[in-house]
């Protein structure tokens, strides 16, 4: 978590919301890392879960990341959650919670619905202070 907390630190310095991801392969290599980058990419995808996925994938040359886990600095939002089940990741640990736009404990509950392909494991909270404070510190320089 801590790296991706790093990469969190980097996207805010860009003006970027701080949200930071790795990937990590099943050896316990990183494979991958991100921060956001929607508004330098003028792409509404460019999370970092999203951008660190594309990553490993091409890393490892395949669109499953069967064995890899994920760490994000805050709950993954509905969209990211979908393509965490898709790669078919294993783990999945997150900092601070997301009420407002969260897909995994808040909001639509991507991997509690019958229609989701692959639940990973779930570990929220992990590094919950740093990546909430990162956020609280974003948005109150902005308001």
């Amino acid at each position: 978590m801590d790296r991706a907390l790093a990469a969190a630190r980097a996207a805010g310095a860009r003006g970027e919301v701080p949200i930071g991801c790795v990937i990590v392969g099943p050896e316990g290599a990183v494979l991958a890392e991100a921060g956001n980058r929607t508004e330098e990419l003028k792409d509404p995808t460019a999370h970092a879960e999203l951008l660190a996925i594309r990553a490993a994938a091409a890393v490892l040359g395949s669109p499953r990341l069967v064995g890899c886990d994920l760490y994000v600095t805050l709950e993954p939002c509905p969209m990211c959650a979908q393509a965490i089940s898709f790669a078919r990741l294993r783990r999945v640990y997150w900092g601070a919670s997301d009420p407002k736009g969260g897909g995994i404990e808040q909001g639509p509950r991507i991997f509690d619905q019958p229609t989701c392909h692959h639940r990973p494991e779930l570990y929220p909270g992990v590094g919950e202070r740093e990546a909430g404070e990162l956020l609280r510190a974003f948005f109150r320089e902005r308001r």
